[in-house]
Order: C-alpha cells, then structure tokens, then sequence
C-alpha cells in the first residue's frame, strides 16, 4: 500500500480555523529571461548551469479569507520532520499554534530557511525525483522550483537582501557551495572549487562574509569565505580543531556572532558561540543541541537535540539558560527561527494540516484458537531467509510494510535476508544476549554479510554514555534520484579483525575516507515504522556480537518481560534450583576396635625404558 502522510493531532485551537473550501488546483509553466551578469562575483562559474527556462509548480491564490498566524512573529518555527514516512514542513508557535503541515506528499522537503522578510521559505526537496531548490510563499502558498539538474542540491540559505541563495551541491562525487540568483533562477555562481566536502553554507548579515563546513584540514570545521578577497586568501580555517567536528555555521542577526554545534568522541553534541567583533576569543559553550537557529531579535537560539529514538526542539538564552524545554518531535531534518513580521496562514494550509492521516501498514490479529490462555501467535514470514522465519502478530504489518517501502527506494531487497526474527526458546543466542528482544518476536536483525559487501555503513553515535548505531543503506540506483551523499566518516566494525592492534582494542575504527555515493538513512526510515534501535553491550569492543548494529526492535509501548508474557506462560521465569550430584568420598575402613579413614591406593605405571636403533 502506497503510504499518504499523515497529520500531527491538533487541538482545538487549530480546529476552529475556517471551514475548509475547495479548491481547484492547476500548473502553470513559468518561462524566466536569461539574466544579466550579477555584481557578485566569487570565483568561477559551475559547468553545468541550469537552464534559464524553469519550471515550477504553481498554486492559485486562495479566494477564501486567510487565517492570522497567531502569537509572536519571533515565536513562530517553520521546521522540517519526519510524516508518515516522509518529511514534510510544519509551523509551529509554542503555546499559541500547534504543529500544522504546510507540505504534504510522497516526497520529503527538508532545509526549511526563511528569506529576511519572512515572507517565502526556501527548502530542498525531492518532489520531482532529484533534489532541488524551491520556493513556498507563505501568502499564498505558491511553489517554484529554483533548480532542476540531477545533481543533489541542499541546505539553502538566504543573501541579507534576498535576492540570492546559498546552497551545497554534489559535483563529481564530492559536495561544493554555489550562489543562486532569487530573481533569475538561471545565475549561477560557484563559491568553492576543492577536492573535500564544503557544505551547510551560512551568509552573514553583512553580506560580505559566508561561513561553511569544510573538511578540507582533515576534520569537519568551520571555514569564512571573504567574498571581498581574491580567491588566494578568501578561506580562513576558523576553527581549525583536529579531535572535534563542527557543523551547522549560523549568524546571529546582526552578524556580530556566529553559532554551530560541536561535536567530541564520546560526548554529547553541543553549540557553541563566537564573537565575531573579537576573533581571538575562543568561543563559549551555550548548551546541548547539533542545530542551531536564531531569534529574530538574536537573544535566544532554539536547536535541535537527539536521543537515540526521538528528537527535541528546545530554546536557550545566551546565557545558555532553558527557555523552552525539549519538545519532543519525531525526528528533525531542519528548523528555522528568523522570521520577521506576522504572516497569515492560507486557506490551502489549512488543508494541508486537516488531511486525513493512512496509517503506513495495516494491522491486523490472526484468529487462533489452539493457543492457550489467548497468548499471541506467530505469523509466518513469507519469501524470509531466516532461522526462524516468524514474527509476534502485533508486528509483522509493520514489518512487511517496511520491507515494501526499502525495497522501493533502495531497489533491493534488504529485508530478505536476515541473521535473526523470531527465536524461539529451544534456541540459544550469543552470550550476553539472553534477555533479547529476538525471543520476543518483536525484533529483527539484519544480515551482517551486507555490511562485509559494502552495502550498509555503520555511523557510530554516542549518548549518555551508551554506543548506538546508525545503518545506511546503498541506493541500487546511484544516478541522484534515491538517497542522499554522506557527510561524514562511518565506523569499519570489520577493522577489528585487520591485525591493527589499535583497531582491535577500539573494536574497529574510523573509515579512512567518505564512500561516494548516494546512501538511504535505514535507522531512520524504520523508526517511522515504529522500529528502534538499542545500545550495543558494554563489551561490544571485544565481543562482536555485542555490537548489536543490526537489531531494530517495535516494543509497543511494553517492557521485555511483558513482551516475553504475550508468548509465553510466567512458569519460563522461574529459574531452577541448581542442585550438585553426589560425588564419590573415601570410605572408612575398620580395623578391630578403631576406625580410619581409607586412604586412597596409589597405582605405579611402569615407564618403558628407551630403545636404540643401531646405526647402518
């Protein structure tokens, strides 16, 4: 069943808004002039320009009277996240307007960035197959597509006078930063031209200045492009930091101090601020979070915070005091603060956010009736390669589901071949392993000679402590229509076994370069289905199958013991009482009127005496 996205609940705020009409909607083409020569001007021009012809999706302006958006215009976040197997975009005012969809469809838009005026929002996404640049104008709800090549193009940012868009792009393999002009869509300027990853570009409230991710030096660190300066001293390493990697470069709006997350091996994500009016001042930590969006009034940064299976919004004062605490959301794939004036919520909006919700797998009980005291049944796998080719009733509709939905995007058949489902008690996991959610029914884990053949990436993660695993999935189709480029280094689990003493100790080690490619977040897609991952066993270093990267549980809301009680009677959880055979002892022996213990009889055994062979 193809899945529909689905809409957040809403409460009674958003269901008095207006009736929704009906509305009659069409495309138009829309043909734009070749542009005249820009007056910025960094570096060279990319080889591929689009064509100055572009077309782009259209909504008429809606008739019926439109909606106030409610509250604080500096309160309002357009936010990308995770709906129904997709992402979609969404408004959202804390305590005044509930989470309401403003994109809806089999497709994911995500990067979501305000233009200065907050009137449009620029975003990436792949509606049309490849990845590309569009336009929402929040007045009358109208999308135009900015760029249309097949190459990936993401993470958009705004000019301060709105009239260019800043923007990653994949050229040959590696992610480079361009210039697009706002009002001829067909401009195109090329800002970076080097053999690394330049990404996630940010334009400073001045506009002389970008700041961008770049692992030119060896790690991810954030660079400053000096658009005032000739090409051979335009780049300036900002942070230059060998142990950490920093991302998300985002001005504050009056440009005076530059904000992004940090990241160090085995701690949690973090933002930091730089004050940009004194550069030598090392810069101070603000709080948790991997991505930072300013306040309008630059007072407040809101960021995006993640836990294994759930990501947060929340807000921090400069002082790096909580003023919103963490809203759980679902999963995070872009947010944006900076809106300038108070806009009005479209009729066509509304419609967005009332659209009935289709539940991505229908569920569905097999009637049993010889099993016992109406415990669950097991539901056979159809065309599964497993030991045990079975999975708890209550999952096995997600399950197939999924496997549907990897198999249309990454054009193979993941879930076909598994290492374990189901597994019964009369089977023996590893040590370590024997309160595992496989003997539930409720779990699964993926066949590990996929990640030996290179098909699925492990990115090591850490929180609280505890190392989780992130699977990236190969897209059979490498052309830029499924998947999106890797930014940063998967973990080499097999590096262990490569007589690196090192390696071994750390159970595996980092890749030695970014694979090329176009990769499907596995771990992500699956938690839309409910499914989620654990940590790995404290001992997962030296015992590979304490690493458990390739298990992904649907708990339902219980605990393993409750899981365990739906299969089986509570007679399993009785441990039984070791009890010793007897062992034979030295008897005694009487001897007339006394008693002595018998000693044992030590028995010689002759050794033979060596022989000789005469010599020839």
């Amino acid at each position: 069943m193809s899945p529909v996205p689905c809409s957040p609940r809403l409460n009674a705020t958003l269901l008095s808004l207006t009736l929704i009409l009906a509305l009659t909607l069409s495309s138009c083409v829309i043909t734009i002039s070749r542009p005249t020569t820009p007056t910025l001007a960094p570096t060279s021009t990319r080889t591929a320009t689009p064509s100055a012809t572009v077309t782009a999706t259209v909504t008429p302006r809606p008739t019926a009277t439109a909606t106030p958006l409610p509250g604080d215009a500096t309160q309002t976040y357009v936010l990308s996240r995770g709906d129904n197997g997709y992402s979609h975009l969404f408004i959202y005012a804390p305590a005044k307007l509930p989470l309401t969809r403003i994109t809806s469809g089999p497709w994911n838009d995500v990067a979501p960035a305000f233009s200065p005026d907050g009137a449009r929002i620029v975003f990436a996404s792949d509606r049309n197959e490849y990845w590309d640049l569009y336009l929402l104008d929040l007045d009358t709800a109208q999308v135009t597509r900015l760029t249309d090549t097949p190459e990936f193009d993401g993470n958009p940012s705004w000019s301060p006078d709105g009239q260019w868009i800043l923007f990653e792009s994949l050229v040959e393999d590696q992610l480079e930063i361009f210039l697009l002009s706002v009002q001829n869509p067909g401009q195109l300027i090329r800002l970076t031209n080097d053999p690394a990853l330049d990404q996630q570009p940010a334009w400073s409230p001045q506009g002389r200045q970008i700041a961008f991710v770049s692992n030119r030096s060896g790690s991810d660190d954030i660079w400053l492009a000096n658009l005032d300066q000739p090409d051979a001293g335009r780049f300036i390493n900002l942070t230059a930091t060998s142990a950490s990697a920093e991302t998300r470069p985002a001005w504050a709006p009056d440009g005076n101090s530059l904000a992004w997350a940090i990241h160090i091996p085995g701690e949690p994500d973090s933002l930091q601020l730089w004050d940009s009016t004194n550069p030598a001042q090392p810069p101070r930590r603000i709080g948790l979070g991997d991505w930072p969006a300013w306040s309008a009034s630059g007072n407040e940064i809101a960021t995006r915070l993640t836990s294994p299976n759930q990501d947060y919004l929340l807000a921090y004062s400069l002082d790096g005091i909580l003023i919103m605490p963490p809203v759980p959301l679902g999963s995070l794939h872009g947010l944006d603060w900076r809106i300038k004036r108070v806009t009005i919520l479209p009729v066509i909006f509304q419609k967005q956010a009332f659209l009935t919700p289709t539940s991505l797998w229908q569920f569905h009980l097999e009637l049993s009736t010889d099993i016992p005291n109406q415990r669950a049944a097991l539901v056979s796998l159809p065309e599964i390669q497993a030991p045990h080719p079975f999975l708890h009733d209550a999952v096995d509709e997600s399950f197939n589901a999924l496997r549907k939905r990897i198999m249309a995007d990454a054009g193979w058949d993941v879930l076909g071949n598994l290492e374990s489902a189901y597994t019964p008690l009369t089977s023996s996991l590893d040590p370590g392993k024997g309160e595992d959610w496989l003997y539930t029914g409720r779990a699964f884990a993926l066949n590990p000679l996929t990640a030996k053949a290179g098909w699925i990436l492990t990115m090591r993660e850490e929180y609280d402590g505890q190392v989780y695993w992130r699977i990236y999935l190969r897209a059979l189709a490498q052309d830029g229509s499924v998947g999106e480029p890797l930014r940063s280094l998967p973990w080499d689990l097999n590096a262990r076994y490569s007589l690196n003493p090192r390696a071994y100790d750390q159970g595996g080690t980092y890749a030695s370069a970014i694979p090329t490619g176009y990769w499907i977040d596995f771990t992500a897609l699956a938690r839309e289905f409910g499914w989620t991952r654990f940590p790995a066993l404290s001992n997962w270093r030296s015992y590979f199958a304490g690493t458990l990267f390739n298990e992904f549980v649907l708990t339902g809301g219980l605990n393993w013991r409750s899981a365990m009680l739906q299969l089986y009677p509570s007679d399993i959880f009785i441990t039984p009482t070791i009890v010793i055979p007897p062992t034979k002892t030295p008897t005694i022996t009487p001897t007339g009127y006394r008693y002595k213990t018998a000693t044992p009889t030590i028995t010689y055994t002759p050794t033979p005496r060596p022989t000789f062979t005469p010599a020839p």
